[in-house]
């Protein structure tokens, strides 16, 4: 099976949890976008569902699908969200955030009763960090975290799109870092929230409640204990 198919087949399994009436997430991605996909067909066969998108770009694709969106104050619980991941490790801790979505998404993953990932089976890795991990920053502050970042030895990088710095649908900038030498991952996050200008990052570190992995012989389902 190709990474796509993969992660068809994952997002295709995730939608069986979604039942009538629910309030749903939409993730952001190119595996949510086979999700939206499937749930906009579960919509086009009669189910009522309320959803709250992750993105604009999410947002845009539902509504064409005939998916009734909700902004995310309009409701008070989600029941089930469902999204992608960059990396995912044994202990159900994620990097997310290479589509630039990360603030809205762990948003909505904090505010939903039931958190699925779903991924093809290049996402799993032993430890995180091989992808780089994802720092949405306010434009104000960008330049002095750089440097502090630098000097912690996270290797930053500003993102940019094309030559001009990567906005996200808050208008703020992403720095990628390197944390593959960082043991202690809540440490880290504590660290990075402390600092003034950051918004969040994406470290998606207890929030996950199941995995649902495309594989060649079939999906494999990873749920938290």
């Amino acid at each position: 099976m190709t990474a796509d198919q993969e992660k068809k087949q994952a997002a295709l399994e995730a939608v069986k949890y979604i039942k009538d009436t629910m309030v749903v997430g939409l993730g952001t991605g190119s595996t949510a976008k086979h999700m939206i996909e499937a749930v906009g067909k579960l919509v086009a066969d009669g189910m009522n569902l309320t959803c709250v998108p992750s993105s604009e770009a999410t947002e845009k694709l539902a509504k064409e699908l005939g998916i009734k969106i909700v902004a995310l104050d309009a409701i008070d619980k989600i029941d089930v969200t469902i999204d992608g991941a960059d990396e995912f490790d044994e202990k159900f801790q994620l990097i997310k955030g290479g589509g630039g979505a990360l603030l809205r998404e762990k948003i909505l993953a904090w505010n939903t009763k039931f958190n699925i990932i779903i991924a093809d089976s290049s996402k799993e890795v032993q430890k995180l960090g091989a992808f780089k991990l994802p720092v949405e920053v306010i434009p104000f502050a960008t330049k002095q975290i750089l440097a502090y970042l630098e000097k912690e030895g996270l290797q930053p990088v500003q993102r940019m799109r094309g030559g001009d710095p990567y906005r996200t649908d808050e208008n703020n900038n992403i720095i990628d870092i390197d944390i593959f030498r960082t043991e202690d991952l809540q440490a880290l996050e504590s660290k990075l929230l402390k600092i003034p200008g950051v918004v969040e990052t994406g470290l998606f570190l207890d929030t996950t409640s199941l995995i649902i992995v495309g594989k060649e012989g079939g999906p494999e389902f990873k749920e938290r204990r």
